[in-house]
């Protein structure tokens, strides 16, 4: 369990990667960036924002481990060991769009205990712990919308992987038809803490990477949320696909996404 103290410590220095972010977004040329795969973009910022976190998180919890998105460091610790996004969103920034994030998650004994997404353009820490979840400081829990017709629903496009297109096309045909819109920020973080406080009443996605929703989905669950994956199973964070929602909303989700992913 984090103390106040260490608490404290972890928000001043998301904080300070958050700075660094803004400060350098127009900095970054075309030269600075490298595409890791098929539209998995990264640059200098990339790195740095991890260098800082890893480093910083070090001094606070000396004897955990990491896993990283981009692999600059390999201490490990199966028993307490952070999730790392040091920067969700990247195309977005390298674009010169405002919606990315930090993200960050503390696992131990296999379970999370903590986490923290901070969108630096907006100032807005979303963060999880034992005692529920909060932004800026401020309680928060998902919505209590009951019906489809009523909702706002985020997801994310696929950019790399298409063998499910099909399937993911007549999904949001249907959710577009029965919902009052789709919305897709371009970082799973976001569309996570958004869930959890209520600005989205779901999230869906396939194909993300762990450390890009171990955050988020925290923050959910402690806002009163549930997420699973696809099979209503817990099989999100490192597995292909995840949806969150507030309770009623999840269980109509679930039903809806069966139908053409099964």
């Amino acid at each position: 369990m984090l103390n106040k103290n260490q608490l404290e410590q972890i928000d001043r220095l998301v904080k300070k990667v958050g700075d660094f972010q803004i400060h350098n977004q127009s900095k970054v040329v075309s030269s600075d960036i490298e595409e890791k795969s098929l539209n998995q973009l990264v640059s200098f910022v990339d790195i740095e924002s991890e260098n800082m976190l890893v480093n910083g998180l070090s001094k606070i919890t000396p004897s955990a481990g990491f896993l990283t998105e981009e692999n600059t460091v390999t201490q490990q610790n199966e028993e307490l060991y952070w999730i790392i996004d040091p920067l969700d969103g990247t195309t977005n920034y390298l674009f010169g769009h405002s919606k990315y994030s930090i993200s960050i998650a503390l696992y131990q004994n296999k379970k999370p205990v903590y986490a923290h997404v901070f969108v630096p353009p907006d100032n807005e820490s979303f963060v999880g712990k034992h005692d529920g979840a909060f932004l800026n400081g401020k309680k928060i829990t998902v919505s209590t919308r009951n019906e489809l017709t009523d909702t706002l629903i985020a997801t994310g496009f696929p950019y790399y992987k298409f063998d499910e297109m099909e399937a993911y096309t007549k999904c949001l045909t249907k959710l577009m038809r029965e919902t009052k819109g789709i919305r897709r920020m371009g970082s799973a973080a976001i569309d996570l803490a958004y869930t959890a406080c209520g600005r989205f009443d779901a999230f869906y996605e396939l194909n993300l990477s762990p450390w890009d929703v171990a955050g988020g989905s925290y923050i959910v669950q402690q806002a009163g949320g549930l997420v699973s994956d696809f099979d209503n199973k817990n099989n999100f964070v490192f597995g292909n696909s995840i949806l969150a929602g507030n309770p009623n909303i999840h269980s109509k989700m679930i039903e809806l996404i069966r139908k053409e992913f099964n």
